[in-house]
């Protein structure tokens, strides 16, 4: 067993990044291990991430508001409070909150992240009507 300790720092103020997301996105860290990483992201509505993959996969579980998520090729799906996504490694995809609400999930990515294009708005908006 390994008990990894809280990343979270009262004192620190939570990241903003805004070079690989769309609108404003708050992210605490909640643990870092050898090859993976958790934080709590919290997206204000409409806000999303570019298109992404990661090397070894993702595990989201939403934990408030709902939202969006879609992997390249594929239909968008809508998210809400207690869904669970696994995202296999190397799988492109996007998540984020709907235009009308908040969204936080807890991520769990597995090894390195890779960061690719922003997702057009006319695809958000296109996935908010289409997702299932």
């Amino acid at each position: 067993m390994q008990l990894i300790r809280s990343a979270h720092k009262p004192d620190t103020n939570s990241r903003q990044p805004t070079e690989t997301f769309t609108g404003t996105v708050h992210m605490d860290p909640v643990f870092t291990a050898d090859d993976c990483m958790g934080n709590n992201v919290c997206f204000t509505p409409g806000a999303r991430t570019f298109w992404h993959t990661h090397e070894r996969g993702q595990i989201l579980t939403v934990t408030m508001g709902s939202g969006l998520i879609c992997s390249k090729g594929q239909e968008p799906r809508r998210l809400q409070v207690g869904d669970v996504v696994h995202i296999s490694g190397g799988e492109t995809h996007w998540h984020g909150a709907t235009n009308g609400t908040l969204m936080a999930h807890l991520a769990i990515s597995l090894g390195k992240t890779s960061w690719h294009e922003e997702l057009k708005q006319e695809d958000y908006e296109q996935a908010q009507s289409t997702a299932k």
